[in-house]
């Protein structure tokens, strides 16, 4: 009698190993930032036992995506998914990390910003009541609500209509209107997306924090707030379930999901 080998196939041999992880950040130097996006990985790490799962930032914080992509690299990992822990398409999702993983030793696919998506709807919804937003109990308390999206912001007008997209979906959820609004490169900003509100008789605005973790813009928004501000989404469940999500997305998908098909939703 032979012994028997785990995770063999008798016609095929051992089950290759599933491409890792990298999740990427932006980096912040905020400290905050980096250990809600460690607590997030290990969410991830939480729900899909045995994915190996790493982080790689784009600046400011250590590991960089590409000491993570040649550390991987000299271990002998063979591929790798990068999944943006963005929540738009922009400069850094069409350049910046694609050209990290051309640059790559390994094959690393690019998989799809986090945004926008309705698990990112249910997270926002979260810390919205968390933070003590209630939805209107009648007709004249809706007439009277209103929210603003506070977002970083880009240039990447594609960036702008995911943030919309967003935006729209929130509204719906929370059956008030919901105004995007940036904390910098775009318009408005988040002191005139409130303004506006209040012009139009909404007098109770709440700010959603739409950012992956806390940092300076995410703690400017905040303070621009009338009443009610949203913490950011960092390590709500849904989130690490969306990164997951986009890492599955991306090995189904024959290309990389930096265009276009960054917009799917399912």
């Amino acid at each position: 009698m032979t012994a028997h080998t785990p995770n063999r196939d008798a016609r095929h041999g051992p089950a290759a190993p599933p491409p890792a992880l990298v999740v990427v950040a932006h980096g912040s130097r905020d400290p905050r930032a980096l250990a809600t996006v460690r607590r997030l990985l290990d969410g991830v790490r939480a729900l899909r036992p045995g994915l190996p799962v790493h982080l790689g930032h784009i600046e400011l914080n250590a590991p960089l995506l590409p000491g993570t992509l040649a550390e991987l690299d000299a271990q002998g990992t063979g591929a790798a998914v990068l999944v943006p822990l963005l929540l738009s398409r922009g400069h850094h999702v069409k350049r910046d990390i694609p050209e990290a993983a051309a640059g790559a030793r390994l094959h690393a696919r690019v998989a799809a910003p986090l945004g926008p998506h309705p698990l990112l709807v249910d997270a926002l919804h979260t810390r919205l009541t968390e933070a003590g937003w209630r939805t209107p109990a009648d007709a004249a308390a809706r007439r009277a609500s209103g929210v603003v999206l506070a977002a970083a912001g880009s240039r990447d007008p594609e960036a702008r209509v995911d943030t919309h997209r967003t935006a729209r979906l929130l509204a719906e959820r929370l059956g008030v209107p919901v105004v995007p609004a940036y904390a910098s490169a775009a318009a408005p900003t988040v002191p005139d997306a409130l303004r506006a509100l209040t012009a139009r008789g909404r007098s109770r605005v709440a700010v959603a924090s739409y950012f992956t973790a806390p940092g300076r813009f995410a703690t400017e928004c905040a303070a621009a707030a009338p009443g009610i501000a949203a913490a950011p989404l960092g390590t709500h469940p849904a989130m690490a379930r969306l990164v997951l999500h986009r890492y599955d997305q991306a090995l189904r998908a024959r290309t990389p999901v930096t265009g276009p098909a960054a917009l799917l939703t399912a």
